[in-house]
């Protein structure tokens, strides 16, 4: 269970380009498509893919085994920057108009958007 904190805030947002560093699908990379920031979870489009057995929901949903990306913790994803396109730790910094955003560790780029 996550630390309760007043704001739990991640390393990585919704979009985010990342790289797996461990586990069943390590090396894969893919776009973060959802944050859970109270559990400390992220969904990665293509990555821990899990069977999900589906009931038929009237007409709308037909029943079936789906394939369904499951929530991975974020620590085991790593961002890959935009200009060295290699995966880095984030750093933090102030820009002159005041608001804080994070760099590559590596090539000092400004990830944010």
């Amino acid at each position: 269970m996550a630390r309760q904190t007043e704001y739990n805030r991640m390393h990585v947002r919704k979009g985010d380009n990342v790289v797996v560093i461990s586990g069943k699908d390590r090396g894969k990379k893919g776009k973060i498509i959802r944050t859970d920031p109270d559990s400390g979870r992220v969904v990665v489009e293509g990555v821990n893919v899990v069977k999900r057995h589906l009931k038929p929901q009237g007409k709308a949903i037909q029943g079936g085994i789906v394939d369904q990306e499951a929530l991975l913790p974020s620590a085991k994803v790593m961002l890959v920057c935009v200009r060295c396109n290699r995966p880095s730790r984030l750093g933090r910094t102030r820009l002159k108009d005041g608001r804080q955003v994070r760099v590559c560790k590596k090539c000092k780029e400004v990830v944010d958007r």
